[in-house]
Protein backbone atom coordinates (compact mmCIF):
# COMPACT_ATOMS: atom_id res chain seq x y z
CA UNK A 1 0.00 0.00 0.00
CA UNK A 2 1.00 3.64 -0.87
CA UNK A 3 2.50 5.50 2.09
CA UNK A 4 0.69 8.28 3.07
CA UNK A 5 1.81 11.74 2.05
CA UNK A 6 4.45 13.42 4.60
CA UNK A 7 4.54 9.79 6.75
CA UNK A 8 8.10 9.77 8.13
CA UNK A 9 10.46 7.58 6.17
CA UNK A 10 11.21 4.28 8.01
CA UNK A 11 14.55 4.10 10.14
CA UNK A 12 17.97 3.19 7.98
CA UNK A 13 18.49 -0.27 9.61
CA UNK A 14 21.86 -2.31 9.58
CA UNK A 15 22.40 -5.47 11.32
CA UNK A 16 26.00 -6.98 12.91
CA UNK A 17 27.78 -8.99 15.14
CA UNK A 18 28.71 -5.59 17.13
CA UNK A 19 29.09 -2.38 16.89
CA UNK A 20 33.03 -2.24 18.38
CA UNK A 21 36.42 -2.15 17.29
CA UNK A 22 36.93 -5.78 15.59
CA UNK A 23 37.10 -7.58 12.78
CA UNK A 24 37.33 -6.00 9.41
CA UNK A 25 33.15 -5.58 9.09
CA UNK A 26 32.92 -4.49 12.31
CA UNK A 27 35.32 -1.79 10.97
CA UNK A 28 32.80 -1.14 7.85
CA UNK A 29 30.37 -0.60 9.87
CA UNK A 30 31.54 2.15 12.10
CA UNK A 31 33.02 3.75 9.37
CA UNK A 32 29.24 3.69 7.94
CA UNK A 33 27.69 5.44 10.91
CA UNK A 34 30.40 7.80 10.63
CA UNK A 35 29.29 8.66 7.61
CA UNK A 36 25.55 8.61 8.08
CA UNK A 37 26.45 10.88 10.96
CA UNK A 38 27.55 13.54 9.03
CA UNK A 39 24.83 13.41 6.92
CA UNK A 40 22.56 14.09 10.01
CA UNK A 41 21.16 10.28 9.67
CA UNK A 42 20.87 8.53 12.63
CA UNK A 43 20.70 4.98 12.17
CA UNK A 44 18.93 1.94 13.89
CA UNK A 45 21.94 -0.91 14.56
CA UNK A 46 20.97 -4.48 15.77
CA UNK A 47 23.54 -5.89 17.31
CA UNK A 48 24.85 -8.82 19.61
CA UNK A 49 27.06 -6.11 21.46
CA UNK A 50 28.00 -2.45 21.66
CA UNK A 51 31.08 -0.75 22.70
CA UNK A 52 29.02 2.24 24.66
CA UNK A 53 32.34 3.90 25.20
CA UNK A 54 32.84 4.78 21.49
CA UNK A 55 31.35 8.13 19.48
CA UNK A 56 29.23 5.85 17.44
CA UNK A 57 27.66 4.51 19.73
CA UNK A 58 25.73 7.80 20.46
CA UNK A 59 25.25 8.43 17.26
CA UNK A 60 22.62 5.41 16.73
CA UNK A 61 19.80 3.93 17.97
CA UNK A 62 20.90 0.95 19.12
CA UNK A 63 18.80 -2.60 19.46
CA UNK A 64 20.38 -4.94 21.39
CA UNK A 65 19.99 -9.26 20.64
CA UNK A 66 22.30 -10.69 23.56
CA UNK A 67 23.26 -14.75 22.60
CA UNK A 68 25.13 -14.81 25.90
CA UNK A 69 24.91 -18.62 27.46
CA UNK A 70 24.38 -19.59 23.93
CA UNK A 71 26.63 -22.00 22.49
CA UNK A 72 29.02 -20.82 19.98
CA UNK A 73 27.39 -22.74 16.77
CA UNK A 74 23.79 -21.44 17.65
CA UNK A 75 23.99 -17.68 18.03
CA UNK A 76 23.90 -16.78 14.42
CA UNK A 77 21.14 -18.46 14.20
CA UNK A 78 19.43 -16.95 17.32
CA UNK A 79 20.48 -13.20 16.44
CA UNK A 80 18.93 -14.16 12.83
CA UNK A 81 15.91 -15.22 14.42
CA UNK A 82 15.25 -12.75 16.61
CA UNK A 83 15.98 -9.92 13.77
CA UNK A 84 13.24 -11.92 11.31
CA UNK A 85 10.78 -11.05 14.10
CA UNK A 86 12.17 -7.56 14.84
CA UNK A 87 11.67 -6.83 11.43
CA UNK A 88 7.98 -8.19 11.51
CA UNK A 89 7.02 -6.38 14.28
CA UNK A 90 8.40 -2.87 13.63
CA UNK A 91 7.77 -2.92 9.55
CA UNK A 92 11.87 -2.47 8.72
CA UNK A 93 12.92 -2.33 5.25
CA UNK A 94 14.95 -2.85 4.15
CA UNK A 95 17.16 -4.37 6.28
CA UNK A 96 21.18 -3.92 5.42
CA UNK A 97 23.09 -7.12 6.38
CA UNK A 98 26.25 -6.97 7.55
CA UNK A 99 26.24 -10.39 9.18
CA UNK A 100 24.16 -13.23 8.33
CA UNK A 101 20.62 -13.26 8.97
CA UNK A 102 17.29 -14.04 7.16
CA UNK A 103 16.26 -10.77 7.54
CA UNK A 104 18.70 -9.16 4.78
CA UNK A 105 17.11 -7.02 1.81
CA UNK A 106 20.31 -5.62 1.26
CA UNK A 107 22.97 -8.37 2.18
CA UNK A 108 26.57 -6.85 2.41
CA UNK A 109 29.29 -9.92 1.12
CA UNK A 110 32.57 -9.28 2.72
CA UNK A 111 33.53 -13.09 2.53
CA UNK A 112 32.26 -16.48 2.17
CA UNK A 113 32.71 -19.15 4.21
CA UNK A 114 33.10 -21.97 1.69
CA UNK A 115 35.09 -19.86 -0.28
CA UNK A 116 37.26 -19.43 3.06
CA UNK A 117 37.35 -23.32 3.50
CA UNK A 118 38.35 -23.50 0.27
CA UNK A 119 41.48 -21.93 0.53
CA UNK A 120 42.55 -23.16 3.72
CA UNK A 121 42.13 -26.60 2.44
CA UNK A 122 39.73 -27.19 5.25
CA UNK A 123 37.46 -30.18 5.11
CA UNK A 124 34.10 -28.78 6.45
CA UNK A 125 32.48 -30.23 9.37
CA UNK A 126 28.81 -29.70 10.95
CA UNK A 127 29.33 -26.52 12.63
CA UNK A 128 30.93 -25.44 8.91
CA UNK A 129 27.86 -26.87 7.04
CA UNK A 130 25.40 -24.67 9.65
CA UNK A 131 27.48 -21.65 9.12
CA UNK A 132 27.21 -22.24 5.42
CA UNK A 133 23.15 -22.91 5.25
CA UNK A 134 22.61 -19.67 7.05
CA UNK A 135 25.18 -17.76 4.89
CA UNK A 136 23.09 -19.33 1.85
CA UNK A 137 20.11 -17.97 3.03
CA UNK A 138 20.97 -14.59 3.87
CA UNK A 139 22.78 -14.04 0.66
CA UNK A 140 19.64 -15.31 -1.37
CA UNK A 141 17.06 -14.06 0.39
CA UNK A 142 17.88 -10.50 -0.06
CA UNK A 143 16.72 -8.39 -2.70
CA UNK A 144 20.31 -7.71 -3.85
CA UNK A 145 23.92 -8.52 -2.65
CA UNK A 146 26.46 -6.16 -2.53
CA UNK A 147 29.70 -7.71 -2.54
CA UNK A 148 32.95 -5.77 -1.85
CA UNK A 149 35.17 -8.00 -4.53
CA UNK A 150 34.68 -8.67 -7.79
CA UNK A 151 36.31 -11.75 -6.49
CA UNK A 152 33.21 -12.23 -4.07
CA UNK A 153 30.89 -11.68 -6.73
CA UNK A 154 32.46 -15.03 -8.11
CA UNK A 155 32.08 -16.74 -4.41
CA UNK A 156 28.76 -15.78 -4.33
CA UNK A 157 27.82 -17.26 -7.85
CA UNK A 158 29.60 -20.67 -7.23
CA UNK A 159 29.79 -21.42 -3.41
CA UNK A 160 25.65 -19.99 -3.42
CA UNK A 161 23.84 -19.89 -6.86
CA UNK A 162 23.25 -16.45 -6.37
CA UNK A 163 21.73 -15.07 -9.70
CA UNK A 164 24.56 -12.78 -11.04
CA UNK A 165 21.90 -10.10 -11.59
CA UNK A 166 21.14 -9.41 -7.97
CA UNK A 167 24.82 -8.99 -7.44
CA UNK A 168 26.27 -5.52 -7.17
CA UNK A 169 30.43 -4.99 -6.81
CA UNK A 170 30.74 -2.05 -4.48
CA UNK A 171 34.10 -1.56 -3.20
CA UNK A 172 34.56 -1.09 0.10
CA UNK A 173 36.07 2.51 1.54
CA UNK A 174 38.34 4.31 3.10
CA UNK A 175 38.40 7.66 5.47
CA UNK A 176 40.69 9.63 3.26
CA UNK A 177 40.81 12.27 5.48
CA UNK A 178 42.87 9.56 7.54
CA UNK A 179 44.63 7.99 5.06
CA UNK A 180 47.01 10.11 2.72
CA UNK A 181 50.62 10.89 1.70
CA UNK A 182 53.11 13.29 3.64
CA UNK A 183 55.90 15.09 2.29
CA UNK A 184 59.05 13.15 2.50
CA UNK A 185 60.47 15.14 5.09
CA UNK A 186 57.87 13.96 7.78
CA UNK A 187 58.10 10.75 6.32
CA UNK A 188 61.89 10.49 7.48
CA UNK A 189 60.13 12.00 11.03
CA UNK A 190 58.04 9.38 10.85
CA UNK A 191 60.78 6.61 10.70
CA UNK A 192 62.56 7.87 13.10
CA UNK A 193 59.87 7.93 15.73
CA UNK A 194 59.39 4.09 15.25
CA UNK A 195 63.06 3.28 15.51
CA UNK A 196 63.29 1.91 11.69
CA UNK A 197 67.17 2.43 10.17
CA UNK A 198 67.58 4.63 7.18
CA UNK A 199 69.48 2.58 4.94
CA UNK A 200 67.30 -0.69 5.00
CA UNK A 201 64.21 -1.16 2.90
CA UNK A 202 61.51 -1.58 5.48
CA UNK A 203 58.61 -3.96 4.96
CA UNK A 204 55.10 -3.78 6.89
CA UNK A 205 52.61 -6.86 7.83
CA UNK A 206 49.41 -5.50 9.31
CA UNK A 207 48.42 -8.85 10.78
CA UNK A 208 45.58 -9.90 13.22
CA UNK A 209 46.02 -13.68 11.92
CA UNK A 210 49.24 -14.67 11.20
CA UNK A 211 49.02 -17.78 9.14
CA UNK A 212 46.43 -16.88 7.00
CA UNK A 213 48.50 -13.66 6.03
CA UNK A 214 51.75 -15.80 5.06
CA UNK A 215 54.10 -14.86 8.15
CA UNK A 216 55.69 -18.05 7.27
CA UNK A 217 56.11 -17.08 3.63
CA UNK A 218 57.51 -14.03 3.94
CA UNK A 219 60.04 -14.79 6.99
CA UNK A 220 61.55 -17.78 4.71
CA UNK A 221 61.69 -14.83 2.18
CA UNK A 222 63.01 -11.66 4.58
CA UNK A 223 63.77 -12.90 7.88
CA UNK A 224 67.41 -13.96 7.17
CA UNK A 225 67.97 -12.67 4.04
CA UNK A 226 71.41 -10.92 3.40
CA UNK A 227 70.01 -8.11 1.44
CA UNK A 228 69.08 -4.55 3.31
CA UNK A 229 65.63 -6.02 4.44
CA UNK A 230 63.96 -5.43 7.44
CA UNK A 231 60.54 -7.33 7.94
CA UNK A 232 58.08 -5.18 10.83
CA UNK A 233 54.47 -6.77 11.68
CA UNK A 234 51.83 -4.67 13.20
CA UNK A 235 49.21 -6.40 15.49
CA UNK A 236 49.12 -9.39 17.05
CA UNK A 237 52.09 -10.55 18.77
CA UNK A 238 55.17 -12.86 16.80
CA UNK A 239 56.32 -15.94 17.89
CA UNK A 240 59.26 -16.56 15.42
CA UNK A 241 62.43 -14.98 15.65
CA UNK A 242 65.06 -13.98 13.07
CA UNK A 243 67.53 -11.13 12.54
CA UNK A 244 65.40 -9.34 9.77
CA UNK A 245 61.68 -9.43 11.82
CA UNK A 246 60.59 -7.42 14.18
CA UNK A 247 57.04 -6.89 16.14
CA UNK A 248 55.73 -3.16 16.60
CA UNK A 249 53.15 -4.21 18.70
CA UNK A 250 49.10 -3.36 18.13
CA UNK A 251 48.83 0.18 16.62
CA UNK A 252 46.15 2.48 16.58
CA UNK A 253 48.15 4.83 14.41
CA UNK A 254 48.63 2.43 11.08
CA UNK A 255 48.53 5.41 9.17
CA UNK A 256 51.71 6.46 10.45
CA UNK A 257 53.30 3.42 10.21
CA UNK A 258 52.23 3.01 6.34
CA UNK A 259 53.69 6.28 5.72
CA UNK A 260 57.22 5.40 7.79
CA UNK A 261 58.08 1.93 5.93
CA UNK A 262 59.37 1.83 2.53
CA UNK A 263 56.52 -0.93 0.62
CA UNK A 264 53.55 -3.36 3.02
CA UNK A 265 53.36 -6.44 2.30
CA UNK A 266 50.22 -8.94 1.81
CA UNK A 267 50.64 -12.64 1.45
CA UNK A 268 47.21 -13.57 2.16
CA UNK A 269 46.32 -17.11 1.01
CA UNK A 270 42.81 -15.57 1.55
CA UNK A 271 41.64 -12.46 1.14
CA UNK A 272 38.36 -11.10 -0.06
CA UNK A 273 39.33 -7.16 -0.43
CA UNK A 274 41.83 -6.19 2.01
CA UNK A 275 41.89 -2.70 2.93
CA UNK A 276 45.29 -2.45 4.23
CA UNK A 277 46.46 -2.26 0.27
CA UNK A 278 44.50 0.88 -0.50
CA UNK A 279 45.09 2.30 2.76
CA UNK A 280 48.72 1.95 2.17
CA UNK A 281 48.34 3.05 -1.42
CA UNK A 282 47.02 6.38 -0.37
CA UNK A 283 49.37 7.01 2.35
CA UNK A 284 52.45 7.18 -0.36
CA UNK A 285 53.63 3.70 0.14
CA UNK A 286 53.38 0.30 -2.71
CA UNK A 287 52.02 -2.71 -2.03
CA UNK A 288 53.80 -5.96 -2.49
CA UNK A 289 50.29 -8.23 -3.08
CA UNK A 290 49.93 -11.86 -3.59
CA UNK A 291 47.63 -12.27 -6.46
CA UNK A 292 44.07 -13.43 -6.00
CA UNK A 293 43.52 -11.12 -3.29
CA UNK A 294 39.98 -8.72 -4.11
CA UNK A 295 42.13 -5.33 -3.41
CA UNK A 296 44.11 -5.84 -6.49
CA UNK A 297 41.37 -5.46 -8.40
CA UNK A 298 41.65 -2.08 -7.83
CA UNK A 299 45.36 -1.07 -6.99
CA UNK A 300 47.60 -0.64 -10.39
CA UNK A 301 50.51 1.09 -11.65
CA UNK A 302 53.84 1.60 -10.07
CA UNK A 303 51.62 0.84 -6.52
CA UNK A 304 51.51 -2.66 -7.38
CA UNK A 305 54.36 -5.39 -6.92
CA UNK A 306 52.75 -8.42 -7.44
CA UNK A 307 53.60 -12.00 -6.92
CA UNK A 308 51.67 -15.48 -6.86
CA UNK A 309 50.17 -16.47 -4.14
CA UNK A 310 52.73 -19.29 -2.04
CA UNK A 311 55.47 -19.22 -4.37
CA UNK A 312 58.17 -18.34 -2.48
CA UNK A 313 60.06 -17.78 -6.38
CA UNK A 314 57.64 -15.48 -7.49
CA UNK A 315 57.66 -13.39 -4.08
CA UNK A 316 61.52 -13.14 -4.26
CA UNK A 317 61.27 -11.67 -7.60
CA UNK A 318 58.61 -8.78 -6.33
CA UNK A 319 61.27 -8.79 -3.71
CA UNK A 320 64.19 -8.09 -6.12
CA UNK A 321 61.91 -5.43 -8.33
CA UNK A 322 60.94 -3.19 -5.16
CA UNK A 323 64.96 -3.12 -3.92
CA UNK A 324 65.96 -1.72 -7.39
CA UNK A 325 63.14 0.56 -6.88
CA UNK A 326 64.24 1.69 -3.62
CA UNK A 327 68.04 2.11 -4.47
CA UNK A 328 66.68 3.89 -7.17
CA UNK A 329 64.67 6.10 -5.26
CA UNK A 330 61.81 5.53 -7.22
CA UNK A 331 59.37 3.48 -4.66
CA UNK A 332 57.16 6.30 -2.95
CA UNK A 333 54.32 7.33 -5.25
CA UNK A 334 53.76 10.49 -6.03
CA UNK A 335 50.04 10.48 -7.17
CA UNK A 336 48.77 7.60 -5.02
CA UNK A 337 44.65 8.24 -6.09
CA UNK A 338 45.97 7.76 -9.75
CA UNK A 339 47.12 4.04 -8.83
CA UNK A 340 43.64 3.36 -7.74
CA UNK A 341 41.04 2.16 -10.42
CA UNK A 342 37.78 3.50 -7.84
CA UNK A 343 36.67 6.35 -5.77
CA UNK A 344 37.55 4.90 -2.20
CA UNK A 345 35.89 7.94 -0.56
CA UNK A 346 33.19 6.97 2.25
CA UNK A 347 30.86 9.44 0.62
CA UNK A 348 31.37 7.85 -2.89
CA UNK A 349 30.33 4.25 -1.05
CA UNK A 350 27.24 5.93 0.89
CA UNK A 351 26.05 7.08 -2.16
CA UNK A 352 25.94 3.60 -3.80
CA UNK A 353 24.66 2.10 -0.91
CA UNK A 354 21.93 5.09 -0.04
CA UNK A 355 20.73 4.67 -3.70
CA UNK A 356 19.97 0.55 -3.41
CA UNK A 357 17.98 1.92 -0.05
CA UNK A 358 16.04 4.70 -2.03
CA UNK A 359 15.23 2.51 -5.14
CA UNK A 360 14.19 -0.83 -2.35
CA UNK A 361 11.71 1.76 -0.79
CA UNK A 362 10.27 3.46 -4.42
CA UNK A 363 9.33 -0.23 -5.29
CA UNK A 364 7.54 -0.84 -1.93
CA UNK A 365 6.18 2.22 -2.15
CA UNK A 366 7.78 3.72 1.06
CA UNK A 367 9.10 7.04 1.78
Amino acid sequence: MPAAAGATPPPLVLANHGLRHSGGIERYLLTLVDALHARAIRPTVVARRFERSLPEYGWVDPVAVPTFGLPAVLRDRWFSRRLVALKRRHGWYPVIGLNQTRASDIAICGSTHPGWLAASGRAPDWRDRMASALEHDHFNGAAVVIAHSRLMARQLVQHHGVAADRIEVLHPPVDTRRFHPVSAEQRRALRRALGLPPDRLVFLLASTGHARKGLDLLVRALGHSTEPVLLVVAGRPVEVRAPNLRWLGYRSDIEDVYRAVDCTVMASRFEPFGLVGVESVLCGTPLVGARGMGCLEVIGGDALLPFDAGDAASLDAAIAQALGRWRAGRLALADPRAALRYDPSVDAHLDALLGWVARLRASAALP
